[in-house]
């Protein structure tokens, strides 16, 4: 996630990393949490990039009860009036993916526009093994 973020302010985003002290004692995460978990950070960054030039951002990790993985990536509005996109090569399909490598590990998200302009990625990933939990 450090890398993601610092690439992220390579590309002109104004954002910063928090990770609960917690969260490194879960390590090693089950392989689905842990790249779903890279890969809706990285998609919710990428969004910023693309949508929200220069806009303030803020990446939060937690897991606060240590069943689950909580991501939160918080944008505020653009840096100035809305712009053609920085990027527009895209797919398009960013907040779809990121629904379905939630649905994969079991776990929910909650995404959309804030009153300030911004934009709110939520997602919590079980950290409990799926196989182990099917009775069969």
């Amino acid at each position: 996630m450090p890398q993601l973020v610092e690439a992220t302010v390579r590309a002109g985003i104004p954002t910063t990393l928090t990770i609960a002290d917690h969260v490194a004692e879960l390590e090693p995460l089950p392989q689905a949490v842990g790249l779903s978990a890279y890969r809706i950070v990285q998609e919710a960054l990428a969004n910023v990039v693309r949508h929200a030039p220069g806009a303030a951002t803020r990446v939060a990790i937690s897991a606060e009860d240590r069943s689950a993985l909580t991501l939160l990536v918080v944008n505020g509005p653009p840096d100035s009036a809305p712009t053609k996109p920085l990027e527009t090569s895209g797919t398009g399909h960013g907040l779809v993916g990121m629904v379905e490598r939630v649905r994969l590990v079991g776990g929910m998200l909650d995404t959309g526009p804030l009153p300030d302009g911004g934009f709110r990625v939520a997602a919590r990933l079980p950290l409990v093994d799926l196989e182990e939990t099917d009775p069969s």
